[in-house]
């Protein structure tokens, strides 16, 4: 009987982990994409702008690739100011103390777990410049990145726990995104407006939206008439 719950034990413990895997690896980079795709909605002239870079970079081959991604260097603000205003995971991983210690005149236990609010330090307006609005073009100039060096912009944890997927989220989510702006033009559904869409945020594994995202996609001109 022992042996039989061991067994059991330990296959639910796989289960949990690949479970946490496939939602870490795939809800938050959807979650990115339909925030994205939200905010260029809102914001129509970014929105043209990123579509004419994706679309310049790619109209010679008429497909978009993974080679030439390095090309999109607007299309990558838009990442970057999406997972400021709209970071996956707000609290991150959990840490916990190993040891006492007082931070800020507050006396810290060992063992406190340590939750380390990434959503509002991302919009804090002592570091950031007009922090509630959508503006990509902040990192055309700020060279602060996600990669961990710049605390008040970690959607995905810095130091030696941070996100282990996050070179590969990012391409995921800049692969698709291209892929979207280059081949489609977008609309929102008949008798909605841009200041109309709901920007309330659900909380889940990741801070997705709590309205569904309802776009209307068409083919752009030079496709269709090649089909």
């Amino acid at each position: 009987k022992f042996l039989i719950f061991a067994s059991l034990l330990t296959i639910w413990q796989l289960f949990e982990c690949t479970q946490d895997l496939l939602s870490a690896g795939s809800e938050t980079a959807t979650s990115v994409l339909c925030w994205a795709m939200a905010e260029l909605m809102r914001n129509p002239a970014i929105m043209s702008r990123a579509q004419s870079e994706v679309r310049e970079a790619f109209v010679g081959q008429m497909k978009v690739t993974e080679e030439g991604l390095g090309k999109l260097s607007y299309l990558q603000c838009v990442i970057k100011e999406t997972l400021r205003l709209h970071t996956p995971g707000p609290f991150g991983l959990p840490r916990e103390s190993q040891e006492a210690c007082r931070v800020m005149g507050y006396d810290v236990p060992k063992g406190t777990m340590v939750l380390v609010n990434a959503w509002a330090i991302s919009r804090d307006p002592e570091y950031w410049d007009e922090p509630e609005m959508f503006k990509p073009e902040r990192f055309v100039t700020d060279m602060r990145d996600f990669k961990g060096r710049d605390y008040e912009f970690t959607p995905f944890g810095a130091g030696r726990r941070i996100c282990p997927g996050m070179l590969f989220g990012v391409a995921s989510i800049d692969l698709a995104l291209a892929h979207l702006l280059f081949y489609f033009d977008w609309n929102l559904m008949e008798g909605k407006t841009p200041s109309e869409l709901d920007m309330t945020e659900t909380m889940g594994i990741t801070a997705g939206r709590k309205e569904e995202l309802w776009l209307k996609p068409t083919l752009q001109a030079s496709f269709d008439s090649v089909n």
